[in-house]
This record gives C-alpha cells, sequence and structure tokens, in this order.
C-alpha cells in the first residue's frame, strides 16, 4: 500500500511541478526508494530521464539537494531545465563565476529561494565549501556521472574518490548515484567508494536492438584509414542521416581525420582535450545545431553529449576497453531509429591501447607525500602541498589518491591529510602505493584483451557485448556482422554452478565476480588481475574456482565445483 501511495504521489508530483504526465517504472521505483530514505544506484541510459529521479523525490525530502556535476555545460542545462518548471530554483557554484555570482548562489540555497545546488566535484576538496555544505543540512547528495568514481570505470576521475567522504561529513544525506553505463564490478566500486547504506539498484537493460554492430579488419594502417574514411561518406550520404561520430585514438589522428573528410566536402571538425574550452563548446554547439555532418573525436567527446538522430558511430582504432566502447557507441540512435555502429581494427592498435594507459606510479612524488604529510604536526591541507611537493598538481593528486587507496592516507574531518598509522615509514607508503597502481595497471591491460575478444569473436557481438555488462542474451542478435555472416552460434543456458554476479574463489588469481556464464566458458573479474575468460572445461577438471557466499567467508559446503 505505502509503494502505491509513493507511486500516485510522486506521479501527481511530477505532473504538477514538471509536466511529466507519465513516469517510466524504473524513474518511479527510483524515486519510491529515494522517498523512503534508501541509498539508491542508478545505471539507466542516457536519454531514460535520469534527473527527474533527483528532481521529483527532492520536493519530498527535507533540506536542499546537492548534485555533483562533472562538467560545467551539464549544470547550466540542468539549472536551465529545473528554472522552466515550477520547481524551487536551481543554481550552480563553479570556478567559470565571479565571486560575487557565487555568494549569491550560496544565499540563495540558505534563503530557500534555490532547492537544487550544482557543484564540480573538485569544489568538495576544499573544506569551506564542505563547512557551507554543513551548514545548509543537505537533504539529498546526488552524484552525476558516478561510473567517474570506479577505477573500473571507463571516465575515472580521481576529484570522484572523495566524495565519500564528504557524504560522511554531511552526516549521510540519501545518496543518488546515477550514470548511463556501469559493468558489475563498476557498480560494486560505486557502492563501495561512494559508502552507500543498505542501497537499492534501479537498473535497466544494456541492449540497444537498433545499432547494427559490425568490426572491419585491416592489416595495413594505411588500408584501415582509406577504408574509415571512404565508409564515413558512405555512411553520411545515406537516407535521413544527420549526423555522425568517428572516434579515433589521438588528437594527431583527430586533427588528421577531420582535414581529410573537410577536403571531400563533408563539414568535420575535430575535437579533443588538447583545444580551448571556447572551442569544444562552438564544435558541441555546432553539432547539436547539424551544422556539422561529422565531428572527429577523442574520448574528451563523451560526457554530457545527447543528440538523438546520429545515425553512426565509426571507431578508427579500439578504444581502452568496452566500457568506453559502449559508452560512445551509445550516441547513435536514441531516437530509436536504426544506426550503425562500426569499428576498424588492426590488432596492432592494442599496443597503443597500452602503451596509452601505462600511466606508472609516481614514485618521486609519492615519496615526497610521504615525506611531507610525515613531517607535519597534524593533518595537513592538500593546498599546503605545493609549497613542499616538487610535482604538477596531477602529479600530485594521483600520488595523495594512491596513498589513501593503498590504506596509508586518510583525510581528517578537516579535510587535512594524515597517516592512518603512524608508524608507517614513508618507504612502506610508497611501496604500498605503487602496488595499487600495479594492480590497476593489471586490470587496464585486462580490459583490453576483453575489447580484443569482441574484436576477434566470430560468435554474436552484441551477446558478447552484453554479457561484459552482465546481461544475458538468450538467442543470437540478428543484428550484427557474425549474424548477417552466419557466423553466430545459438546461445547456451547458463551455468548452474556459476551463475553470474556471483562471487568465486581462483586457486592463483584470488577473488572475482562473475561477468558472463555459459555451458563453455566463463568471464570473471577478478580483484587483482582484472577479467579472464576460462574454459568451463578446464576449471572443472583442475578444480580452479571455488563459489563464495556473498558474506565473503568460504562455505566448507562449497568447495570447488566438481568435474
Amino acid at each position: 500500500m505505502r509503494a502505491r501511495w509513493h507511486g500516485r504521489k510522486l506521479q501527481r508530483v511530477a505532473d504538477r511541478t514538471f509536466g511529466w504526465s507519465r513516469l517510466r517504472d524504473e524513474q518511479r521505483a527510483a524515486m519510491a526508494h529515494v522517498v523512503a530514505g534508501h541509498d539508491v544506484l542508478v545505471v539507466l541510459p542516457t536519454g531514460f530521464g535520469k534527473s527527474a529521479i533527483y528532481q521529483v523525490p527532492a520536493l519530498l525530502v527535507d533540506g536542499p539537494t546537492l548534485v555533483v556535476s562533472p562538467l560545467l555545460a551539464l549544470q547550466r542545462d540542468q539549472v536551465g531545465s529545473i528554472g522552466d518548471t515550477r520547481a524551487p530554483g536551481a543554481v550552480a557554484v563553479n570556478s567559470a563565476q565571479r565571486p560575487a555570482e557565487r555568494e549569491e548562489a550560496w544565499r540563495a540555497v540558505r534563503e530557500g529561494e534555490a532547492g537544487y545546488l550544482f557543484l564540480a566535484p573538485e569544489q568538495l576538496a576544499n573544506p569551506e565549501t564542505v563547512e557551507r555544505l554543513a551548514e545548509l543540512r543537505i537533504g539529498l547528495f546526488v552524484v552525476d556521472e558516478a561510473h567517474c568514481v570506479s577505477a573500473w570505470g571507463h571516465d575515472f576521475r580521481p576529484d570522484y574518490l572523495r566524495l565519500g567522504q564528504v557524504v560522511e561529513r554531511l552526516g549521510h544525506p540519501t545518496v543518488v548515484a546515477m550514470t548511463a553505463t556501469a559493468a558489475l564490478p563498476v557498480r560494486r566500486d560505486i557502492v563501495t567508494r561512494l559508502g552507500l547504506r543498505g542501497h537499492r539498484e534501479v537498473v535497466g537493460g544494456f541492449d540497444r536492438p537498433n545499432l547494427h554492430l559490425g568490426v572491419v579488419t585491416a592489416l595495413e594502417e594505411d588500408a584501415k584509414r582509406r577504408g574509415v574514411l571512404a565508409r564515413v561518406r558512405e555512411l553520411d550520404a545515406g537516407p535521413g542521416t544527420r549526423g555522425g561520430l568517428l572516434y579515433v585514438a589521438t588528437r594527431k589522428d583527430a586533427e588528421s581525420y577531420a582535414e581529410a573528410l573537410a577536403a571531400q566536402g563533408l563539414r568535420a571538425a575535430a575535437y579533443h582535450a588538447g583545444m580551448g574550452r571556447a572551442d569544444r563548446e562552438r564544435v558541441h554547439e555546432q553539432f547539436l545545431a547539424d551544422e556539422l555532418d561529422v565531428v572527429v573525436a577523442t574520448s574528451a567527446f563523451g560526457m554530457g553529449i545527447d543528440k538523438p538522430g546520429v545515425r553512426y558511430v565509426v571507431h578508427a582504432s579500439v578504444p581502452e576497453s568496452l566500457d568506453s566502447y559502449y559508452q560512445q557507441v551509445g550516441r547513435a540512435g536514441r531516437d530509436g531509429e536504426p544506426a550503425v555502429v562500426e569499428l576498424h581494427y588492426r590488432p596492432e592498435d592494442l599496443g597503443l591501447q597500452r602503451f596509452l594507459t601505462a600511466a606508472r606510479a609516481p614514485e618521486d612524488a609519492l615519496r615526497e607525500v610521504a615525506r611531507a604529510v610525515a613531517r607535519h604536526d597534524g593533518p595537513m591541507l592538500p593546498t599546503r602541498l605545493a609549497d613542499e611537493v616538487d610535482a604538477s598538481p596531477a602529479r600530485r593528486t594521483r600520488a595523495i589518491n594512491l596513498l589513501e587507496e593503498a590504506g596509508v592516507l586518510v583525510t581528517a574531518e578537516d579535510g587535512g591529510l594524515e597517516y592512518l598509522d603512524d608508524r608507517t615509514a614513508p618507504e612502506d607508503a610508497v611501496r604500498r602505493a605503487v602496488e595499487v597502481a600495479e594492480t590497476r595497471q593489471q586490470l587496464v591491460r585486462s580490459r583490453i584483451e576483453m575489447m580484443r575478444g569482441y574484436a576477434e569473436t566470430t560468435d554474436c557481438r552484441r551477446r558478447f557485448l552484453l554479457g561484459y555488462f552482465g546481461e544475458r542474451l538468450s538467442r543470437s542478435c540478428g543484428n550484427c556482422d557474425r549474424c548477417d555472416a552466419g557466423t553466430a552460434t545459438e546461445a547456451t543456458e547458463q551455468n548452474a554452478d556459476f551463475p553470474v554476479n556471483g562471487s568465486v574463489r581462483h586457486v592463483e588469481w584470488g577473488r572475482g565476480v562473475v561477468v558472463s556464464s555459459d555451458a563453455q566458458e566463463l568471464t570473471v573479474m577478478f580483484d587483482e588481475v582484472g577479467y579472464k575468460t576460462l574454459s568451463v572445461r578446464v576449471v572443472r577438471e583442475r578444480g580452479l574456482l571455488e563459489v563464495v557466499p556473498e558474506n565473503g567467508e568460504e562455505d566448507p559446503e562449497l568447495a570447488a565445483v566438481p568435474g
């Protein structure tokens, strides 16, 4: 009865305040969890209306709603959309504003004129900002693009790592974590890092059946480049085309491909992180306004890109993971109409991705940070490290994050850094942080190998892709190049001994989570070594895996599954 009451009241508020006459089932379910006081993790496709999940409950809970959003453009869009409704106002506080504008925004929230406050995650590293938030008695703490909190996610951002600490310093208001793309390991990481309590999850299906999936294999780089350019021209000339995206690996490739396509008569523009903010925003706006045929982009063209009629997404090189690939190809066909998704692949491209993602631990910065904190009397504010550590801000931040992940440093109530155990020597701290970095690199390499598996499979590509996200497709999709060629096999039943989402332990690789499972193969994401695909026959013959119950302790009744 209470759930139905929630549903009716939520629908009434949505209709009267925002003009949404009909909520989706997933929206309504997530909202009901929020107003009941549960932390909620929401994984739903872009364009599904995730913002409604916090905007409506915000009117039914005490205190303002804080929304942590990584991009200023996303903040502006949300502030503007709320301003067009009957809801209490929304304001943003960010680095692009003048001090007077920021103070006015704080005043509006403090005096109840605004019910929604948007901040970027890096601002929450400022203890003064957290103090101001504590005084406001935040009712909802919303984390947009929550996959950024996870080192397993496709767009990991160090600034997100401290959000869990901020949640606790604010008295743990109800937390709503939202993202469009999160495989099971990412979801588990989000829950852990944000410290979600007794949380509920609302996860929509990952399948986009209107997207035709394909891979074109090339032996030589020049041949691949010619094929990419020809394919983009062909796709752009298709009926009803309203623009497309070409993803590339490097800034140089973005410029080069854009110039080549423009020379062939297409309205093409490059987009990458090396461009100024104004130039990136100009390209973004031109693309949304149908003033460009194709944007040639690196992974920088990611969050906040929502255009319904994109008819194709072509990749000129493999991205670093299927997480990233799914997020990028998800730009296509958001209007529900058919669209083409195509990867142009050379096995040698995987070597480039290994190079681009091979970020070694900054040992000098780790050592200097560890020594500086050890020397300091009491917690040391991160801003003070600039005076004592000879390293760039990015290297300092990475060093701090690695030391925190290694369990060496903790953040005190005032935002300062201190040793968890003051008996830890700086050299031991560095060693432990380097081990964390090396473990992460093993994960990165394993995700690149999963990308290889997708590119080289002779089976249904959609089944492979959905399996990576823990979703089982019971039959071949009929809308990928492998199904077109007749090489896709019929799906087999899930392996009952090793179900998807189940915890297992390998004799060598330790604990992991089953990502996909059938009669022949298992894919497991191991905590220490990343993704591994295992033969069920070999697992049985050698007793390689044992099932681990959810309480984390091996049950003597659940030994290795016998052959």
